[in-house]
């Protein structure tokens, strides 16, 4: 009985139909021109700023689909040194962050670059320096060899384990990751926007890898939207859009997976999955556009290096409440310092006391 899509006669030879993915492929087409219009028609800073803010949130929620957990500033302040960008108050970065990070910018800053089994390789040990994930030891830099088993996808406590996937075995994935690179660098018939769905699909698909096959599909995905874009910068984060539906990201991968190589309602979840990313980057573009109306109105009236740190963070998301003990530690001064720098910005009306109190006050921007 043939299970899986890899052991359909025809694989991999997908089909899908193209009049009923028409209406969504061309929304998404105007969409991506939309946006990329808007971005090329601000100012360099703003564009890269967009930037920034757009990989920042790629790199974390695409770790995050995997049930890891990096440091937003950690991931900024990478991508902010890697790109040359000279922001004020970077932090150190953990191995791990740098791995994803650069793996991310050479997916997307380096699109028009031939796929290879050695920048494939490459990303993966990017992705785990140590050669670990977690607490185990895996192979890096290489294919899986299936050592320990067949590579299955499995959720359940042990003992009550449900497997939803079990990918091709070892034995087979040169040969598969052979064809699908060559089909990733010379295959030009597709629309590149349907091409990124099918590569995503094709890839986790294989699994080529003992970990981090679903942030290296992302990439690939980020790779050809950047290919389909025509621009190595990034105005909207698919991966963002995918943690937020990824329930029914899950359910739509198994069952393609478990189907057939028409392949119509994976890339109809895609387009609409890419289609609310597209929508969604209007946010990040108006973060960015309110960060840049607040310097220029408070660039003469704020000048202590503390303040515009602290301004800065709480302009980019600050998580959690902003107290006097918070700004101390993250300024590195003593809270009575910290207190005047609260009390001088609120003389200015730039933060005020945020409304409920209890055992400590916390503040935000006006």
């Amino acid at each position: 009985m043939k299970k899986y899509i890899y052991q359909q006669d025809d694989w991999p030879h997908f089909t899908w139909d193209s009049e009923e993915l028409l209406a969504l492929l061309g929304k998404v087409r105007n969409l991506q021109g939309k946006i990329v219009g808007r971005m090329e028609s601000l100012g360099f800073e703003l564009r890269s700023e967009a930037v920034l803010e757009t990989l920042t949130l790629d790199v974390t929620k695409s770790t995050e689909i995997e049930g890891e957990t990096l440091n937003p500033e950690q991931v900024r302040s990478s991508l902010a040194r890697r790109l040359g960008m000279d922001i004020p108050g970077l932090v150190f970065s953990d191995r791990d962050v740098d791995g994803v990070v650069d793996m991310m910018l050479d997916a997307t800053q380096q699109f028009e670059k031939a796929l290879t089994t050695e920048r494939l390789f490459d990303w993966h040990c990017a992705l785990f320096p140590t050669g670990r994930s977690g607490m185990h030891k895996i192979a890096t830099g290489r294919w899986r060899d299936d050592s320990t088993g067949p590579m299955q996808v499995v959720s359940g406590a042990m003992g009550k384990e449900k497997v939803h996937y079990q990918a091709p075995d070892a034995e087979e994935i040169e040969k598969e990751m052979n064809l699908f690179i060559d089909w990733f660098d010379n295959e030009n018939k597709s629309d590149p926007v349907i091409k990124a769905g099918l590569a995503h699909l094709w890839f986790v698909t294989l699994h080529p890898f003992e970990d981090g096959n679903g942030r290296m599909a992302r990439a690939l995905t980020d790779m050809l939207l950047a290919r389909a874009d025509g621009i190595s910068q990034r105005f909207y984060s698919m991966s963002s859009q995918i943690r937020l539906e990824r329930k029914n990201y899950y359910g739509i991968l198994e069952k393609s997976q478990k189907g057939r190589l028409d392949v119509t309602e994976w890339l109809s979840w895609f387009l609409n999955c890419l289609s609310n990313a597209l929508n969604a980057s209007n946010q990040t573009l108006e973060k960015v556009i309110c960060k840049h109306h607040f310097w220029n109105k408070n660039a003469t009236t704020v000048q202590n290096d503390r303040q515009k740190l602290l301004l800065n963070k709480l302009l980019d998301g600050f998580e959690g409440k902003l107290t006097t003990s918070k700004w101390a530690k993250i300024a590195k001064c003593s809270s009575d310092t910290a207190l005047r720098d609260i009390q001088d910005l609120m003389r200015k009306q730039i933060l005020r006391k945020e409304p409920g109190g209890g055992r400590s006050t916390s503040y935000e921007l006006i």
